[in-house]
Formats: C-alpha cells, structure tokens, sequence
C-alpha cells in the first residue's frame, strides 16, 4: 500500500486576499476561500481550521476562538486588530500577527492627499463643476508651506510635507531622536505645545485605552483658529462630537477623515453628520486601499502565517514581543534546541523516582554566544512547550510565546534564566545551554517574579542536567546526567544506562532484532570526566575534575558506567525496555520520541 501523506493544515481566508498572497499559501496549506460567511457559520466551521486570515470585515470573537480547537493563528491583513479579541487568543495561546508596515505607504499618501483636498477645497470644487457650475471665487483655498504638526510621528508622512515645504513637529515619546533628525522632524515634549502651533495636525496612533478620546473640546480648544486636523489613523483617537461642534463653530476650518468610530455609521450618529459637514473632507477608510497595500499586506500575513505553522517565531505579532530581525535570526535555532531538551528532561527523567514532574523548579543556563541574546521569552516557551508537551498532548494544549508565561504559572513551573559570564566547559562550542533541575524550594521564575537567592550545588549524583549547543543550525545533545553525549534529539531514541563492558551492544541489539525494531545509529556517552555542577546564583558553577573511573556507579563496584543512545526505526514497548533490564543486563532503558 502506498504510503499516506499527512493531511496539510487548513487556513480559512473569509475576505479577498490578493492572488499572490493566496499563492504562497497554498504552497503548503490548503486554503479554503469562503467569502460572505455569517457568524453563525464561522463559528461552526471554524474548529477545522489551524489558520484564519481576515481583514476588517470578520469579526473573531471570543466565542469563535473558543471553539477553534485548531487554530494556531490569526492574521490581519492590515495594522489593527480592533476585530480580534487579542486577550482570548492569548489565553489560548493563539498568536495574533498583523502586517505593520505594509500599507505605510498608502497610508501616508492618503493622509497628504486628504490634506491638500482640504486646503484647496477640491471635493466642493469638483461637485459644483460637476453641477454645471463654475464658482472659482467661492473656493479659495491656502497652501500647506505652514506647520504640520504630527501625534505619533509618521516618517513616511513627515518627509513627504517636507518636500511640500512644510516645518514638522512631533510629539512621541518612543520616537528615537535619531529617526526623526533624520527626516527633519522637531520633537517636542507636550501635547499642548503641539496643538497651539499647528496649522494642520494628523493624527498617527494606533487605538488603545490611552489614546481614545485624546483630542477632544479642551484640545481642539487649545489649537489656533483656522487651523485644520487629519485622522487617517483609527477612528475614535478624536472625539467626533467634539470635532462637529468645532467645526459648526468655525473654531476649525477643516477637518479630513478616512476612520469613524463605527464602520459604516449609522444614520443618525455623530459621525453621520460629521461626515454630511461641508467643511469636512470624508473617506470611506481608504488609507490602505490601493493595490499595492493590499498586495504587500497580504503576501506579508501569509509568509508569517506560513512560517508559524512550520514552528518559527511570530515576526509582527500584536500579543508576543517584538523581535528584532538580528535576534530572530540568532535565536530560531536555540528555541529547536530549548523545546528538545525540555522534551527529553520530562520523558527520560519520567522513569525515575518521583516521575519527571517532581522537580518543577529549573535553571536555564545560557552561555557563549547565546547568552548576548537579550530577548530570551522564546527560549522560555520553547522550554515549557517542550516539558509539558510529552504530558499534555491529550489536552490539546497549544503552548507557545504567547501564553507560556501563564501556563507556567497555572502549572507551578518555576524558571531562572541566567546569563553566565563565565566560558562553558567545551571551547569547541560558540553556545551552550544547560537546563538544571532543582527541588522546588525556593522557587525563581519569570512567571512568579520571586528572585532566587544563591543555595549551595546539589550533589553530582543528584542532578538532573541536559545541555546542547547547535551545530550548523542543528540541535545536539552534549549532556544528559552525568554522561558526555552528542546525539541529535531528533526521532524516536532508546537511551540504555549500563556498565561498560564488552558484548553489550550485541546483547542489546540481539533483542530489539528479536522484537522487530530496526537500530539507525548508536553512540556512547560515557560519564564526563569534567562536569560542572552550577548553583542558584549568577555564573557560579563548582568543576568536578577526574577519571571516569573515579565517578562511577555508588555500588563502589568500580565499574564505570556509560549511556547508550540508539536511533530506532519505530516506539518500543514497554515490555521489550524491561526485557533489555532482565535479559540484557542494562541498568534502566527509556524509549523517548522527539
């Protein structure tokens, strides 16, 4: 019989992406188009779905992210996720990601030519020719070589209106100065200042708690008579009552909005009006609607929709912290590595006294080139990912960046991370990071915010120690216990702790034969004869130097032990592991898969 694919993840897409967006997807998903889908129907069809892509037209409430049991993934073709309940997928671990910067361009263009229709009165002049009317006296206009004055800088906006001649100012607290020297954009350190110069002002914030509301009657007040204001931003950043009696006043000369606090208004509402005012210049949100926004936007979603299906880290997600490009590119490899070892700790550990679980205090070491790394969270939920996910498949838990931190904390899992100044044991690694698990007194963890003091080290024979490094991009096991290793922790492995002693290969390999299970590599790790044992407080580690001899088994037999880690082509039974303890004279063999 041949050999059945597996099934690909679905992404369902309910709005119009571009072609080419919808191209790169179906490259490795199956994309399911299904346009005009009531809420009734999202809700049940969206349990079949590991990926969803919208734009602003889909709501996805907390009750449609409740019953995608699936979904991996939101994507919003665009910059706000007003449609999205962000805290619901948190909770679930779904990642949220949008397209920042795609539509930037649009966006600023828009802005400008909503600025200069206001200033030379172009959508009154178009109708009344239109009309059979020729009123050139009646539509005088001003021209914009005055300041525009700007809340939340937009650059792309900034250098435009300095080509039209225009002086700029800002005011942005997380502007980096350097950026906005660069587009000649004066900084200033108050709204007021701001609002009082201004002869046109735009607004470029996204919508948030503090932000709502934040140009209202004391702040139009505060601007000069005459002046003109822009919102190509989000709707409800002005207050739209506010904004109308301004504008019925003659307080405002002008105002030119793309986004309303309700999309499309209703009838009777104070944006309705606002938008019927004859000093307003009014578009139906159109800052990201030309065809190359839409292009960027959705070939941009869709590439990050791709990559976190296929386990890489969010790039724009709205619920994860930002990652800057150099650090991604330092840390995917190590966040491979981190989720292995956490897998191996919970399923070799788990046939110990105590289970692997016992232990839910850990150290996690980074040391080398790793540890310049600053943004570690993904280091962190690769970890807890990877000890829970042997425990958990059942659940249908979905851990990740996202929500690691409070799956950590529901679960009473404790971490430290540290930053070891000290160089690791094996120059011939750039990297190392080593995870430790400790008796749960005392407990440190991102999750509880508990600082850990400095406890003398645990007894050698005590810990329970995994280190690794990556080489060329790959993961690899460098320690486990006591014992020196260098194993990929990839695929099914058999990990046998026995005597050294000649013969033993070929009584373990006589049993797997008899059972059927075919053997794809073997190594040996014998117990290192320079180990570290680290304790609780920065960089501090004790090295235990000797002969292998002279860290052997406790049973003072004098042999030495060794690990034997074997690929094989397929699980092991329970019952063939206690056979290689009975027949094959090892001392404890585990069948992990990874």
């Amino acid at each position: 019989m041949p050999l059945l694919q597996p099934a690909r993840p679905k992404v369902l897409v309910p709005e119009k992406l571009s072609p080419d967006g919808l191209a790169l997807l179906r490259t490795a998903l199956d994309v399911d188009e299904r346009k005009g889908l009531s809420p009734e129907e999202l809700l049940e069809i969206i349990p079949n779905y590991e990926a969803l892509l919208v734009r602003s037209e889909t709501k996805v409430t907390a009750t449609v992210l409740q019953a995608a049991k699936r979904l991996k993934v939101v994507a919003r073709a665009g910059v706000g996720v007003d449609n999205v309940d962000v805290g619901e997928a948190t909770k679930l671990g779904i990642v949220v990601v949008n397209s920042p910067s795609g539509n930037i361009g649009a966006a600023a263009e828009h802005t400008i030519a909503l600025m200069m229709s206001m200033a030379r009165k172009i959508p009154e002049g178009c109708a009344s020719l239109k009309a059979g009317k020729w009123e050139r006296s009646r539509f005088v206009g001003v021209e914009v070589k005055g300041k525009l004055n700007v809340i939340a800088v937009g650059l792309t906006v900034a250098r435009i209106a300095k080509g039209l001649g225009m002086t700029v100012n800002a005011l942005d607290p997380y502007a980096s100065p350097a950026a906005a020297s660069s587009a000649s954009v004066t900084l200033v350190s108050s709204l007021p200042e701001l609002l009082t110069s201004a002869d046109f002002l735009t607004i470029h914030t996204p919508l948030i708690a503090s932000t709502r509301g934040m140009i209202s009657n004391a702040e139009l007040a505060q601007m000069k008579p005459g002046a003109r204001i822009l919102n190509v931003a989000r709707g409800g950043t002005i207050d739209e009552a506010a904004l109308l009696t301004a504008l019925e006043s003659g307080h405002l000369s002008g105002a030119a909005i793309d986004v309303f606090t309700s999309e499309p208004p209703d009838p009777e509402s104070t944006a309705a009006k606002l938008i019927s005012h004859p000093r307003a210049v009014v578009t139906p949100h159109l800052g990201a609607s030309t065809v190359e926004a839409q292009e960027n936007v959705s070939v941009d979603v869709c590439e990050q929709v791709l990559d976190i299906l296929k386990g890489s880290l969010p790039r724009s997600a709205v619920n994860a912290p930002l990652i800057l490009p150099e650090e991604y590119q330092k840390l995917q490899p190590f966040v491979r590595l981190v989720e292995k070892i956490g897998s191996l700790y919970t399923q070799h550990y788990a046939s110990l006294p105590g289970g692997s679980m016992a232990r839910n205090t850990f150290d996690l070491i980074y040391q080398g080139e790793v540890a310049s790394i600053n943004n570690t969270k993904p280091l962190f939920a690769a970890l807890i990912k990877g000890l829970l996910a042997p425990i958990t498949g059942q659940e249908g838990l979905n851990v990740n960046i996202v929500n690691a931190e409070l799956v950590a904390r529901e679960r009473g899992i404790f971490v430290s991370e540290q930053h070891s100044r000290d160089p690791h044991d094996d120059p011939s690694y750039s990297s190392l990071v080593t995870l430790i698990a400790r008796p749960p007194s005392r407990p440190s963890s991102r999750a509880s915010g508990i600082p850990e003091k400095a406890t003398s080290a645990p007894q050698l024979q005590h810990q329970r120690v995994i280190s690794g490094t990556c080489l060329g991009g790959q993961p690899l096991i460098t320690r486990l216990g006591r014992f020196e290793a260098s194993f990929a922790p990839e695929g099914t492995l058999l990990i046998c702790e026995n005597y050294d002693s000649p013969g033993k290969i070929g009584v373990v390999g006589s049993i797997l034969g008899r059972e059927g299970v075919n053997i794809n590599f073997m190594t040996v790790a014998p117990i290192s004869s320079k180990l570290s044992i680290y304790n609780n407080s920065m960089d501090a580690k004790v090295v235990k130097d000797g002969p292998a001899e002279d860290l052997s088994d406790a049973s003072g037999s004098g042999k030495t032990e060794a690990l034997m880690i074997l690929g094989v082509d397929r699980v092991v039974p329970q019952q063939t592991a206690a056979d290689l303890v009975q027949e094959g004279g090892v001392l404890s063999a585990c069948a992990i898969t990874l």
